[in-house]
């Protein structure tokens, strides 16, 4: 007899409580970090658990966001006192982290070379910074290296991630997978091997030809030589790949996807989450931030609203004489109640749209959250807390 069907989480805290990874994605603007930041310092402060916030934005706005000046690869606490201050104690213990893409890949380097000589050669080799930073997507594949090397070491109950915005958050998906395509790949073989071998075929001789003459024999030996190198840890890289995705997949983690209402960002949210989907990722919540507030739609409000704008003329007689002080140019307030009228049924109108797309958006992720505008930018741990307090429970 099947036992009963899991009961699909009802809050942002519940979904939390039952993952070990949260990968926040969104397009650009869209308070992405924040949200990230914000999931990290609620589940701290409530849970009682201790969490790593780790960042792989090349923007530095959640060292701000946390009173830090700055961390980097090495995960850094926030102290107990930053909550206690902020006027919410925390049970558990809050880390941050934004990747260091240089230091990632010396450290993966070290990791997967077969013996020291070959990592010692990997890392003298002139061309390896510049290369590691710039070819075939290194930042996105080393920030699922991370993502997985923390996660195995078990040092934190719960980790999150702040993707890149939601184009490149693909790239941040497909990574493991293109890396360990790139280092078997038809090209790669073609580069290396006249210098694997000094049999140079007969077809590559023209090509070689005239890049010795614009690069120069020993720019090409560096490249080959690098790649040589690190086709040696090959089998680690496929290895690690095929792990990482797992991760992804597994029941251990959740996808949280953040998005404003505003067209662009809509259709982003759409087109992600309908591509986690499809690859089979759990989509455990939906963060709506900037959102009208919903006493736009009530009755009530629409009907006051209709008054102010078809009748305020009339109504701006009577209420002249009541303020304190009174008006004396009825007609001006009748103009002004006229005009907060028709402001407030033309904002009806966005909120209506709004609460379509917000229905359509919500049909894939287990929990929806909307977050109203704030008065003011978030930029400290009390702004964090506030803003998880509204998206939490």
């Amino acid at each position: 007899m099947a036992g009963p069907e899991p009961v699909a989480p009802a809050t942002l805290e519940q979904l939390c409580a039952a993952k070990e990874v949260v990968v926040s994605t969104g397009s650009g603007g869209v308070g992405k970090t924040t949200t990230a930041a914000a999931i990290g310092a609620a589940a701290a402060a409530h849970l009682g658990v201790k969490v790593l916030v780790l960042t792989v934005d090349p923007a530095r706005r959640l060292a701000s966001a946390l009173g830090l000046e700055r961390f980097g690869n090495v995960e850094t606490r926030v102290p107990a006192e930053a909550f206690t201050a902020a006027g919410v104690p925390a049970e558990g213990e809050l880390w941050v982290a934004m990747l260091d893409t240089k230091q990632s890949w010396d450290d993966l380097v070290r990791l997967h070379a077969p013996d020291e000589a070959t990592r010692d050669a990997i890392l003298a080799n002139p061309l390896y910074q510049n290369i590691t930073g710039k070819f075939v997507q290194s930042h996105d594949y080393v920030a699922m290296e991370r993502l997985y090397e923390i996660h195995r070491s078990g040092r934190y109950d719960l980790i999150v991630v702040d993707t890149p915005p939601t184009r490149n958050a693909i790239d941040f998906l497909e990574a493991p997978d293109r890396m360990a395509d790139f280092f078997s790949s038809r090209l790669l073989r073609w580069l290396i091997t006249p210098y694997r071998s000094r049999l140079v075929s007969f077809a590559s001789k023209p090509f070689y030809n005239v890049a010795d003459r614009i690069l120069g024999t020993q720019f090409l030996e560096d490249i080959a030589e690098f790649f040589m190198l690190f086709q040696t840890m090959y089998d680690g890289f496929v290895e690690r790949a095929r792990a990482v995705t797992t991760l992804l997949g597994s029941p251990q983690t959740t996808f949280v996807v953040v998005s404003t209402l505003e067209v662009a960002p809509a259709r982003e949210a759409e087109f992600f989450l309908e591509l986690l989907g499809e690859r089979g990722y759990h989509v455990g919540a939906l963060v709506l931030n900037k959102v009208l507030p919903r006493f736009l739609l009530e009755p009530d409000a629409t009907d006051a609203a209709r008054r102010l704008a078809h009748g305020g003329a009339e109504l701006a007689g009577p209420l002249a004489a009541e303020l304190d002080p009174p008006v004396d140019d009825a007609a001006t307030l009748g103009r002004v109640l006229t005009e907060v009228g028709e402001s407030f049924l033309n904002y009806q109108v966005v909120a209506r749209r709004e609460a379509e797309q917000r229905s359509e958006l919500a049909a894939t992720p287990e929990v929806t959250v909307s977050v109203p505008f704030f008065d003011d930018d978030i930029h400290s741990l009390p702004g964090l807390l506030r803003l998880g307090d509204r998206i939490w429970r």
